[in-house]
Order: structure tokens, then sequence, then C-alpha cells
């Protein structure tokens, strides 16, 4: 499973990199269906914003995104992959609850009747 961490307008230290993929190899076990996760590590206005940015490539999904955005960038690491797991776990329950169930046997309205 391919994880690619990015700086943009600074140098992102090895520290960094680590927590970044340990984050993303964290939801790697929690959804088998990520086929590849981008992690976008930015600082803007002279070091006061910390932008962390995750891209999920998901199996026959498309892409998602989850921004996090504070003044510490390691907390910036966890407010995106809180998002982003959140929108994996809504994902994986919609597909998984798409088709309907046996409603009311008793009735006769259900299947097997």
């Amino acid at each position: 499973m391919p994880i690619e961490v990015t700086a943009r307008h600074m140098h992102a230290t090895d520290d960094l990199q680590a927590y970044a993929r340990q984050k993303a190899k964290e939801i790697l076990e929690d959804f088998p269906v990520l086929e590849h996760i981008h992690v976008v590590l930015d600082i803007e206005k002279h070091g006061k914003r910390h932008i962390a940015e995750v891209v999920l490539q998901v199996k026959r999904h498309g892409t998602m995104e989850a921004t996090g955005l504070s003044d510490n960038l390691r907390t910036s690491i966890d407010l995106a992959f809180e998002k982003a797991q959140r929108q994996v776990g809504k994902l994986c329950e919609k597909v998984q609850d798409h088709k309907p169930g046996t409603k009311d046997i008793e009735s006769g309205r259900g299947k097997g009747v």
C-alpha cells in the first residue's frame, strides 16, 4: 500500500514524516478498501497556519479528502486523519447496508414467503 508524504512551503523532518506514515498505517489497518494515501503538509502565513491534507484513494469509489488546520503540524495531522477515518467509515457503512434485509416474515411481506 503506497503512502506518500509531501511537504509544501517547508522541509518536513524525518520525525514528522514518520508520524504521518504511522497515522496512515493505522487507518490502513482499519480499512482494507484503501489503495493509496497521500499526505500533504503545508505551512502558510509565516508559520502561523499549519495544514495537513489527507487524500485517500478508495477501491471502486474514487478519492476522498480531509484537511486539518491548527497552529501545530502534529495536531493538524491528527485532525485530518480523524476526519478521513469518519469519512471512510461512513462510506463502508453505506456500501454494506445498501441491500434491504428481511422486513417482516410473519406478515408475509418478507423474503422466503
